[in-house]
């Protein structure tokens, strides 16, 4: 993982902030400087570009994500469904908590240009598909799970339903309470295929 510094890391958290009330579009260089009291030439010196500051901070969190979700204190009785419970909580309550990452990580129509960031997006996307499927794989082994359908196949749907719902939060201008909206649509999927 790639280290920051205490500089860059306070750079990307005002990026955030910007992003949370201004939306991602309105991110340049000279109003990130502006907001941190840094002229434009001192904050180039911790960041190349506006995409570079854009990609640390999907590293920050993916690198982020990780580290939570390897460190969820599953219990040994817990089923798999109560572990994918705990896996989604986690990541909705840290969607709710910082809103602006949503954004960045929805931004992929900003981003159809730029490899670098698509591509950053693209493996926050499958480490969390690798999550679930792994999830799905043990469960429907362990008999929790039917397997009337693949892993693959229930891991996009449960991925596209709580991505729908995610979604439909930033919409709403974070209105709705989405930890509580993950956890029904994610406790309605788990009722189909749970034994």
């Amino acid at each position: 993982m790639q280290e920051f510094t205490g500089r860059q890391i306070e750079i990307m958290e005002a990026a955030t902030t910007r992003i949370s009330r201004y939306g991602i579009q309105n991110l340049t260089i000279k109003t990130l400087a502006e907001d941190i009291g840094l002229s434009e030439p001192a904050l180039y010196r911790h960041f190349k570009s506006k995409n570079e500051i854009l990609l640390s901070l999907l590293e920050y969190f993916k690198a982020e994500m990780q580290n939570r979700i390897q460190f969820i204190p599953f219990k040994k009785e817990d089923t798999y469904a109560e572990r994918l419970r705990l896996i989604f909580n986690s990541q909705l309550q840290t969607f709710t908590n910082k809103p602006a990452i949503v954004s960045v990580i929805f931004a992929e129509s900003i981003f159809h240009f730029d490899e670098s960031l698509s591509s950053k997006v693209a493996e926050i996307m499958d480490m969390m598909q690798d999550y679930v499927k792994a999830n799905i794989t043990k469960g429907q082994e362990a008999g929790q799970y039917n397997k009337l359908i693949g892993a693959s196949t229930l891991t996009t749907i449960i991925i596209g339903g709580m991505r729908m719902t995610v979604l439909k939060w930033k919409l709403s201008k974070h209105k709705s309470n989405l930890v509580k909206d993950g956890k029904t649509i994610l406790d309605g999927m788990l009722k189909m295929i749970e034994k």
